[in-house]
């Protein structure tokens, strides 16, 4: 068997053990969530401290909704992982997925954050204080990812960046701030879009199957593997959380998901191709920046009601037509983005 063969095995292999896995856990943990009152509350205020008005006539038919979703992605993700460790380790499967070059760094991040986001979610529903605040999140996230940057610069020796058609070029400790800035981005941009039922989710698909192939480019393909699981996952739960949804994915899934693509887009030195495949999640994050800076400096709206989906939402588009056509135009944007990273690779 040639080594390709043996590589799409163990990339689509773990791909439909994560997702067949996730497909038949789902159910029972819809069945808990409920059972245990582990529902969404809508927001009552915005951003900017005001009355969410707009939003909550949009969204007040989907409070309790089961929440914290992401706990079959990440569960399922890290289950999948350990159980090629133990497969490898009894001699019946040749590769494990826990490899340190390539998805120590990922999976550290997928657990940590999915920790904060658990919390975060857990305090929105069981408190009244809503959550974790937006400036202790940020710092918390902020200090994981200088610990991660500081890692990659002085531990790996991470000091460049790839420039489409160009090459790779050495930024020296610019590269420290540069991976903060990536990490926060990531997943703040993923929680932001995490609004309307599947279109976080589909996205995420896109994402990480890009970033798989890039990986697999490469010659990364433990981590195209771990891109490859964690794709199967996020199927299964889309496949539940399609509109209307049957859960939602919650902090806990958004914002490790988000985190951990950011350290995968690291590892495959992909800073600049990140905005293109990620592309809606740039445009809805630049939504809510665009808001916040309006309402502040001219105290005037831009869009009715901020992320951009709220907006198109509010305008009378179904639910389903932003997701789908948000779905098109990432996966557009993904080829494109796939096209500028394999640039002069073959």
């Amino acid at each position: 068997m040639s080594d390709t063969i043996r590589h799409l095995i163990l990339i689509l292999g773990s791909e439909f053990v994560a997702f067949v896995a996730a497909l038949i856990l789902t159910p029972p943990l819809i069945h808990l969530l409920k059972k245990y009152n582990i529902r969404k509350r809508i927001r009552e205020e915005a951003m900017t401290g005001e009355k969410a008005k707009n939003y909550r006539q949009l969204h007040l038919h989907k409070e309790g909704t089961p929440t914290m979703g992401g706990i079959i992605i990440w569960g399922t993700t890290l289950a999948t992982v350990a159980l090629s460790r133990l497969l490898s380790a009894l001699g019946i499967f040749d590769r494990s997925l826990l490899n340190r070059k390539e998805t120590w760094l990922p999976l550290f991040t997928l657990a940590a954050t999915a920790l904060l986001g658990l919390i975060d979610d857990w305090l929105n529903i069981r408190s009244e204080s809503k959550g974790i605040k937006v400036k202790p999140k940020f710092l918390w996230l902020i200090a994981f990812s200088l610990a991660g940057a500081l890692w990659f610069y002085y531990k790996l020796g991470y000091n460049q960046i790839h420039i489409p058609f160009f090459g790779d070029t050495v930024i020296g400790w610019l590269y420290i701030p540069i991976f903060i800035f990536i990490i926060v981005a990531s997943a703040n941009a993923v929680n932001i879009t995490d609004g309307l039922d599947g279109l976080a989710g589909g996205l995420l698909i896109i994402a990480f199957t890009s970033f798989g192939v890039i990986a697999y480019v490469k010659g990364l393909f433990i981590l195209a593997a771990l891109c490859g699981v964690i794709s199967g996952a996020l199927l299964a739960f889309v496949w539940f959380n399609i509109p209307p949804a049957k859960f939602y994915m919650g902090d806990t899934g958004a914002l490790s998901l988000g985190a951990t693509l950011g350290v995968i887009v690291m590892l495959t030195d992909s800073v600049l191709i990140l905005p293109i495949i990620g592309f809606i999640f740039v445009i809805e994050t630049l939504s809510v920046i665009i808001q916040v800076f309006s309402k502040k400096f001219f105290h005037r709206k831009v869009f009715s009601v901020a992320p951009l989906h709220h907006h198109f939402e509010h305008l009378g588009w179904s639910e389903a037509t932003i997701v789908m056509r948000c779905w098109i135009i990432g996966g557009l944007f993904a080829a494109l983005g796939l096209i500028l990273a394999l640039a002069g690779k073959f």
